[in-house]
């Protein structure tokens, strides 16, 4: 397979680093505030943040094994779970990492934490540890959608996969009656009803979303930017996951990567045991 030749500083351009000049400045005291959905435990503390189409409720089986050791702090991202969604807001990666650094502002933390990401939590947990390097003491990705433009993949197979993502994702926009009714039916299949969550009212937070964080992403960069260690932990049953995305990231020096058999893209029990492991 033909991959892009990465290095960890190589992959942050000149633009970059004036996007990231640029969010630094940024007066996160005006973003909205995110709903606290859970605080519990005493110790280091370890902030998880969820992914698209859901809430914090995606960490029920992790947050258990972390409260013995940890002080655990679930937040629910813009425009889901009990958070709010301004009718201005547009859901771009940047907006999401206002309010999430907002939020963690108002905590009143005084020693690094340990952030954690699922999915989209994952991108966005990503760029704020990139912008906040003081912040976070380790960085933690669940089941990261990274993936790179099909034109820079070199492999037919691999810039192929990547778009047959990208055109689904636009389908999945571009149809609402479709992807709300679907949703709803694929919740109760797969028995995920109470953490998959597309409806009217979180549909221009997931679709907003889904075009400006995952379809239009920079978290390659974003991940050599940071400066701690990065541990990604992703099932190898995950189908929203590239393999050749997970090569490039592999190959950064500050990145262990963490495979588990028989796990998918959801933090179920055997996900989260691994995740648990990690963070302990």
């Amino acid at each position: 397979m033909s991959l892009p030749n990465v290095s960890h500083h190589s992959l942050v351009t000149t633009g970059d680093n004036q996007h990231m000049s640029m969010l630094s400045r940024l007066r996160y005291g005006r973003a909205p505030i995110l709903h606290i959905a859970g605080d519990e435990g005493e110790g280091p503390v370890v902030i998880l943040v969820h992914g698209i189409a859901s809430s914090s409720v995606t960490f029920r089986k992790l947050a258990p094994m972390l409260v013995d050791r940890h002080r655990v702090i679930s937040i629910d991202l813009l425009g889901f779970g009990e958070s709010i969604a301004p009718p201005e807001a547009t859901f771009t990666l940047d907006e999401h990492v206002a309010s999430l650094a907002a939020t963690i502002d108002t905590l009143g933390l005084r020693a690094p934490f340990i952030l954690v990401g699922h999915s989209l939590g994952s991108l966005i947990s990503a760029r704020y540890s990139a912008m906040r390097p003081q912040r976070v003491a380790r960085l933690v990705l669940i089941s990261p959608p990274i993936y790179l433009a099909p034109s820079e993949l070199g492999d037919p197979r691999l810039r192929n996969q990547v778009g047959a993502y990208l055109k689904a994702y636009e389908f999945i926009r571009e149809n609402k009656e479709f992807t709300i009714a679907n949703a709803a039916r694929i919740g109760r299949l797969l028995q995920i009803a109470d953490v998959f969550e597309i409806s009217e009212r979180n549909w221009t937070a997931f679709i907003l979303s889904l075009k400006n964080c995952i379809e239009a992403q920079t978290t390659i960069s974003d991940i050599a930017s940071v400066k701690v260690s990065i541990d990604v932990v992703y099932g190898a049953l995950d189908q929203f996951i590239t393999p050749g995305t997970m090569r490039i990231i592999e190959q950064m020096r500050h990145v262990t990567m963490h495979r588990v058999d028989a796990a998918d893209h959801l933090v179920r029990k055997r996900l989260a045991r691994a995740v648990a492991k990690v963070i302990s």
